[in-house]
């Protein structure tokens, strides 16, 4: 009909977009938004609050450390490889330059290597100067694998896993390698229950504190620190007395009444002895009875005929 412009049937058009009973609200409003987040994932919920909670308390929480490691350090020249291998120390692979003169040593290397089931390499000369950084290789070289360094706890965890009174020598920077092998090598042989050395300016475990361990060092957990005194107060907490090597010690072996209790013995450096905050810390010093004017033993013997003594006591006790 004139007048009637819109057909019958014809949808309204508006510029409002579609009303509540059109549908079009309704079915975006019914569009899924996913399921349900569990409790813990809900902001306001009180599960999510508790586990927040208990992550930042987690976070704040020291945290034990067992994957602390020395970088890999390599053996250059036939007589410090073969050395290597006679000593049993722990190898990843021998590695010979091609073309390398096949003398004596580098035989006995390869039959030791071989017989202790170590992988052999050969490598050009020019890649073997660059693996061990330019060193004297003489045409033969082993890598070693990285040290993993127990946390300290971990020494008393021994302990008590044995059903021992703790027995912990701790060394004051001591930067010899040769010491802190002879150390470890005493400690393993009187009943200790590991080392402890602190992280900075002291010595490590290289080769040749694993060669001078005699292969004790794979027997006996050796523990980094980063503040040695805060870690010796630490022991001492939980129950242990801690005496010191010192050349005025306030009693002489074998008069050491701590020796049968939970002990720290801490050996001081090669020149300088125990330091000024570490010798405060001690609950005692102790010196080792020398004739003959001898001023000081070195740190390895010194750390010996202590644990010597100590075992004879304890084994008394």
């Amino acid at each position: 009909m004139p007048g009637n412009s819109q057909r019958k049937g014809a949808i309204r058009k508006s510029g409002k977009g579609p009303t509540a009973g059109s549908g079009g609200r309704v079915k975006r409003g019914l569009e899924g938004k996913g399921p349900t987040p569990k409790a813990k994932d809900r902001p306001y919920h009180q599960a999510h609050k508790t586990a927040k909670r208990a992550e930042r308390s987690e976070s704040t929480r020291p945290k034990r450390r067992t994957t602390k490691s020395t970088e890999a350090e390599w053996v250059a020249g036939r007589n410090s490889v073969v050395e290597a291998l006679r000593a049993g120390i722990p190898i990843t692979a021998v590695y010979v330059a091609e073309g390398a003169e096949r003398d004596g040593r580098l035989r006995e290397a390869f039959k030791i290597a071989a017989e202790q089931g170590y992988s052999m390499m050969e490598v050009t000369r020019g890649e073997l100067d660059r693996m061990t950084g330019g060193a004297v290789h003489q045409g033969l070289a082993a890598r070693l694998p990285s040290y993993e360094y127990a946390h300290p706890d971990d020494l008393l965890d021994r302990a008590a896993e044995l059903g021992e009174k703790p027995l912990i020598v701790a060394l004051d920077s001591v930067t010899d390698p040769r010491n802190l092998g002879a150390v470890i090598r005493s400690a393993a042989g009187f009943g200790a229950h590991g080392v402890l050395i602190p992280e900075r300016r002291a010595a490590g475990m290289t080769a040749s504190a694993w060669k001078t361990s005699a292969g004790a060092a794979a027997r006996i957990p050796v523990a980094q620190t980063v503040n040695l005194t805060r870690q010796l107060k630490a022991y001492q907490d939980a129950g242990c007395m801690v005496v010191g090597l010192a050349a005025d010690g306030d009693v002489s072996l074998p008069d050491l009444a701590l020796a049968d209790g939970p002990l720290v013995v801490v050996v001081g450096s090669e020149g300088k002895g125990l330091g000024r905050l570490v010798t405060e810390t001690c609950d005692q010093l102790v010196s080792i009875p020398m004739g003959n004017q001898l001023e000081s033993l070195n740190a390895g013997v010194a750390a010996s005929v202590t644990l010597y003594s100590i075992a004879q006591a304890r084994a008394r006790a």
